[in-house]
């Protein structure tokens, strides 16, 4: 009985990997992709930080522009500041939260000087990927105008630089535009039984 189970399972994964390998074959084609990372759920960031370090893996060129954590001292901050800055350029442009400056003015002032540099690293084709962290919360509360950034992704972008976009609420129209989208689904979260924010887990 064990001899017949193995034997079909060996045939179907031959037949899946034949399936696959064709699968493959057909795809050759490579472009810098405008990736958003979404949803209520933890781990966008996180996820993009994970994209960054494989760039910095294969020796790729990269950058980070925070648009709203910029206040905050994050181990993934300190990792690549400290590590990895002749591969890694790190902007830290926000000053925090909507609801801790409390101040829209100046809210919108450091998203447009985020969004500024992050236009000049994008414009640079020796850098192979960007991630604008949390410039969807920038987006949503209307800090950056949407119509500008969608047009610039489209005109502008290095053919081969990848872009990164994370927080959550993306707006339809960048949904839209992107060419790899995830949601991050919430199931459980430690805040709802009074857990802090802690380090090497949220920063």
């Amino acid at each position: 009985m064990q001899t017949d189970d193995n034997t079909r399972h060996a045939e179907k994964m031959a037949r899946i990997k034949a399936a696959r390998d064709r699968m493959m074959a057909e795809k050759q084609g490579e472009k810098g992709l405008v990736i958003v990372h979404t949803g209520k759920g933890k781990g966008k960031s996180s996820s993009g930080f994970g994209m960054i370090l494989r760039c910095i893996a294969h020796g790729m060129p990269c950058a980070v522009v925070q648009f709203i954590k910029g206040a905050w001292d994050t181990g993934e901050r300190r990792l690549l500041t400290t590590h990895f800055g002749d591969l890694c350029q790190f902007h830290a442009m926000g000053e925090g939260f909507t609801w801790e400056t409390q101040d829209r003015a100046r809210d919108i002032a450091a998203a447009r000087a985020g969004w500024e540099k992050a236009k000049e690293l994008i414009r640079d084709p020796q850098i192979r990927m960007v991630l604008l962290d949390e410039i969807n919360i920038a987006l949503r509360y209307d800090y950056l105008d949407l119509d500008e950034v969608l047009d610039f992704l489209r005109s502008e972008k290095p053919p081969m630089t990848h872009v990164v976009l994370t927080g959550r609420n993306a707006k339809p129209e960048l949904i839209e535009l992107a060419d790899l989208v995830s949601e991050m689904e919430q199931v459980k979260h430690p805040f709802r039984d009074g857990i802090k924010a802690q380090p090497g887990v949220e920063f």
